[in-house]
């Protein structure tokens, strides 16, 4: 199962990637010479359109034979099963095992996934607080 984003959230970090691009080629065509800082809207623009096509194609949770794992380049993972206590706090999830400890952002899920993330961890017979 693949837990999607919101897609404002996407959205957001494209349409801020489109801007930065735009700034650098309204400054690059605007200027006579370029300094070197001048390319740093360039790289702020790839980083943003980077993280989009990241999102976009490998999603924020992934929960399959029996681990949970938030899909990010230094992501945490959980097997289910090791799962003791789900605490929720600020409207985030917090998975706590006896020695590691996950956070599901829920404001950026997208709402049918959230649904579909609920269903899944009230299946799994823990304390909630």
């Amino acid at each position: 199962m693949r837990i999607r984003y919101k897609k404002r959230h996407l959205n957001i970090n494209l349409i801020v990637g489109i801007i930065w691009l735009a700034w650098f080629f309204i400054s690059d065509f605007t200027k006579e010479k370029m300094n070197w800082t001048d390319y740093g809207w360039l790289v702020i623009s790839l980083a943003y359109l980077s993280i989009y096509f990241y999102q976009k194609q490998n999603k924020y949770l992934t929960i399959e034979n029996g681990i949970i794992k938030v899909n990010s380049p230094f992501g945490k993972k959980l097997n289910l099963t090791e799962i003791k206590r789900i605490k929720k706090f600020a409207g985030d999830y917090i998975l706590k095992t006896d020695e590691k400890e996950l956070t599901i952002n829920t404001q950026i899920i997208d709402p049918k996934s959230l649904t579909e993330l609920n269903t899944k961890l009230e299946k799994l017979n823990v304390e909630w607080n």
